[in-house]
């Protein structure tokens, strides 16, 4: 039951936003009432903070998971890449809720950076460091590497709805995603690696 009342509560959420939602569509929509909503979670403001936490609790696990220590340096940078753009595409609702954060300016946002989102780019930025002192990467700036291929790889999703409009298809079908995290990807590596250690 709780379950359900957090995946339907995710999408209005996400849809409307914590004060444009309502707790008996969303109770409605788990195939729940209120008064188990309340049971499990209190309030609104608190589902809201449950939704938040059971979404990054799944992204703790799927991007930030230790990589393994054999690997290089710039694998592990495109692992965390390629790890988070997979965390996004199966997670839709994600950036939405996330954007609404930001914009409320509220302190959902100060936890959420310091907890999940300043260790993934600390990590992604240490990946940069170490590649571009083991000359698996040109000099470049760590944070703002960081920063560039963090943000390149959520605005694409968090963008969808107008980009498929301008572009006049999908994409967020599959094979748009596809095609989209190869091209991300080589980009980088094109980007970031010198000519002779490039992937052909």
């Amino acid at each position: 039951m709780a379950r359900r009342i957090l995946a339907a509560a995710e999408r209005h959420f996400a849809e409307q936003g914590l004060a444009g939602a309502r707790t008996e569509e969303i109770a409605t929509a788990a195939h729940a009432n209120k008064a188990m909503l309340y049971y499990y979670f209190g309030d609104k403001k608190h589902l809201h903070r449950a939704v938040l936490e059971n979404l990054l609790r799944q992204f703790r696990v799927k991007v930030l998971a230790a990589p393994k220590k054999s690997v290089s340096a710039s694998e592990r940078f495109f692992n965390y890449v390629s790890e988070y753009f997979d965390f996004l595409a199966t997670h839709p609702n994600y950036p939405r809720l996330v954007q609404r954060e930001a914009i409320a300016a509220g302190g959902g946002l100060e936890w959420m950076a310091r907890e999940f989102f300043r260790p993934l780019h600390r990590e992604v930025a240490r990946a940069v460091e170490e590649s571009v002192a083991g000359g698996e990467f040109r000099p470049v700036d760590p944070d703002q590497t960081a920063l560039i291929a963090l943000q390149m790889t959520i605005s694409y999703f968090a963008a969808a709805a107008i980009s498929s409009r301008v572009v006049g298809r999908d994409l967020l079908a599959p094979e748009a995603v596809a095609a989209r995290k190869r091209m991300l990807l080589d980009f980088l590596d094109h980007g970031l690696k010198p000519e002779e250690k490039r992937l052909p």
